[in-house]
């Protein structure tokens, strides 16, 4: 039976938020690949001098787990 669950993650990128989002999922699917999904919670980002530094996205990342 395969079961379907969550994980909270940040993503991180001096690019953009997209990219902070392709960071994370690509992170999580390097150790878990069996991703399913994500669902984008908030979006932040670090300043320095008035410029954006660093975009961080906060998500939520489905997987299945078979093991169960």
């Amino acid at each position: 039976m395969a079961v379907v669950k969550v994980v909270e993650i940040v993503g991180e990128s001096d690019k953009s938020w997209a990219d902070a989002v392709t960071d994370g999922v690509r992170k999580v699917s390097a150790g878990i690949p069996s991703v399913t999904g994500v669902e984008v919670l908030n979006w932040t980002a670090n300043v320095e001098n008035g410029e954006i530094v660093k975009y961080k996205a906060n998500m939520k990342v489905a997987y299945l787990d078979e093991a169960l």
